[in-house]
């Protein structure tokens, strides 16, 4: 049997004693760094946790340490019997690149690591998406996919279709939801929607009157705003902080307010129990509603799932799901959840204003749901956005703490699939135009103000570019960042 050569790649990783970090701490940030660079790539074998240890001088404990950190983060994979690997996903390595910016240089204690590699072809000039909102639809998987249209087409064709939405999908969305959100909802109180707008078309529709008082977020989703106001509803914003919605400042008086609480658009925040609790006895004690969108639920990293504002309430809660952000948008699938006595307007409004779901669709999300697929779908879809959110935040935190000048920070970062980089207001619309003319694309916190911006900074999502373009994207802003700092003329090119 022939062996070819592989090639190899060598890592200068620095274990310091007395620096500012914990040996582990060291070691998993130069590997996080050559990850997230495409300096290792998805496939490439790591050294042993012996054989590294013996080579940095360090104890077995240490590597193991950091090693561990990576598999919580999704970047590695444990082969039984094989060893550890850089888990699917991860970027390839740019040919001939021998060092990029992240990885510590070598210094006292550095070793040249050799890791056994395979050369990739270098990343092409193609745009880098960066907008939020937006999944990951190479991701799913294509043989479930043709699989689930397969058995929708052979279904046969209804000559009324149910108002509600079919009754398998029904019940298979509340099976859906008790298992990933802990609801207990009967299939009766599930209203089947073309995804959260519509959803929202429904309740302005059956539920408001022109005029009434209807609270939105600020900053929000701008969609929201837009459906509200085009049935003649008066928008209150309702200040965000951190945390999400400021419950202790809402007014009484108004219809209803919608509110993002598990992870707030576009800030980020999740909105802690006790004020989750208080806006429910907010809503009691006012007669008002709250429309729950339960956005980006599903994607959690280093915090656990909080209940939700209907399973805390669900008298004075509408919930609102979607496949948009975990399937895709093009597929127009959603559901309501309501109590009893609404579900009929909300039907009557569907009916009234023509809106249908197709029961192909609704049969392909039924399989989807029956089968398992969408489940597994949104496990692996968060550990591949584990990573990508792993380099954002790797590749612009080391470059914003190097720019204490810029008064920056991340922010929004625990869920989801985008964080908020808040940067003083002068800097945004030169940086946006900069990254835009380096083909990244990016969006700017302004736009998500009813009124004048309060924050200022970029919305950065990580669902529509894979791995390897987050982190040039990344590395292009950081560039730019760095020489607005810098007081230079001109860009600096990644």
């Amino acid at each position: 049997m022939t062996t070819f050569p592989r090639a190899a790649i060598e890592l200068p990783l620095a274990a310091e004693r007395g620096g500012p970090l914990p040996l582990s701490e060291q070691i998993s940030a130069q590997l996080r760094a050559a990850l997230a660079d495409g300096r290792l790539a998805a496939g490439e074998r790591l050294p042993s946790t012996r054989a590294l240890a013996d080579v940095l001088g360090v104890s077995r404990t240490v590597v193991t340490t950091a090693y561990t950190q990576l598999f919580a983060e999704g970047w590695l994979e444990g082969r039984h019997g094989s060893g550890t690997y850089v888990a699917p996903g991860a970027p390839g390595r740019p040919g001939g690149a021998a060092h990029r910016p992240g990885l510590a240089p070598g210094g006292p204690g550095a070793a040249a690591v050799t890791i056994p590699g395979r050369t990739a072809v270098p990343a092409g000039p193609a745009r880098v998406n960066l907008r939020p909102g937006i999944p990951w639809v190479r991701g799913i998987d294509q043989a479930t996919w043709r699989r689930a249209w397969r058995r929708a087409a052979a279904q046969p064709v209804s000559s009324w279709p149910d108002p509600l939405g079919l009754p398998g999908l029904r019940d298979q969305v509340a099976g859906y939801l008790r298992r990933g959100r802990g609801l207990a909802c009967p299939a009766g109180q599930v209203l089947i929607t073309r995804g959260v707008a519509a959803g929202l078309g429904l309740i302005a529709r059956g539920l408001l009157r022109p005029g009434d008082r209807v609270g939105v977020e600020e900053p929000g989703y701008q969609t929201a705003r837009s459906v509200f106001a085009a049935y003649g509803a008066q928008l209150v914003p309702c200040r965000v902080d951190a945390d999400g919605l400021v419950v202790d400042e809402l007014p009484t008086d108004l219809r209803l307010i919608y509110t993002t609480p598990a992870h707030q658009y576009p800030l980020g925040g999740r909105l802690p129990v006790p004020r989750r609790q208080a806006l429910a006895a907010w809503a009691r004690a006012t007669g008002a509603l709250i429309v729950e969108d339960d956005y980006d639920s599903e994607f959690r990293y280093d915090v656990g799932p909080l209940p939700t504002l209907f399973g805390l309430d669900p008298d004075v809660v509408i919930y609102l799901g979607t496949t948009s952000k975990t399937l895709t948008p093009a597929l127009g699938a959603g559901w309501l959840l309501a109590r009893p006595d609404l579900i009929p307007v909300l039907t009557s409004a569907a009916a009234d204003l023509g809106v249908k779901v197709p029961e192909p669709v609704q049969h392909a999300v039924t399989e989807l749901l029956a089968r398992g697929d969408l489940d597994r779908h949104v496990r692996r879809m968060r550990h591949e956005y584990a990573r990508r959110r792993g380099a954002m935040t790797t590749v612009l935190g080391q470059a914003l703490g190097g720019q204490p000048v810029l008064a920056a920070r991340l922010t929004g970062d625990t869920a989801g699939m985008h964080m908020v980089c808040e940067l003083p207001g002068p800097v945004v619309p030169e940086l946006v135009a900069a990254a835009a003319a380096q083909r990244v694309d990016v969006a700017s916190l302004d736009r998500y103000f009813t009124g004048p911006p309060s924050r200022h900074g970029l919305v950065l999502g990580y669902g529509a570019a894979d791995l390897t373009a987050v982190s040039r994207g990344c590395r292009v802003l950081t560039a730019i960042l760095a020489g607005r700092a810098a007081g230079r003329a001109g860009l600096v090119r990644c």
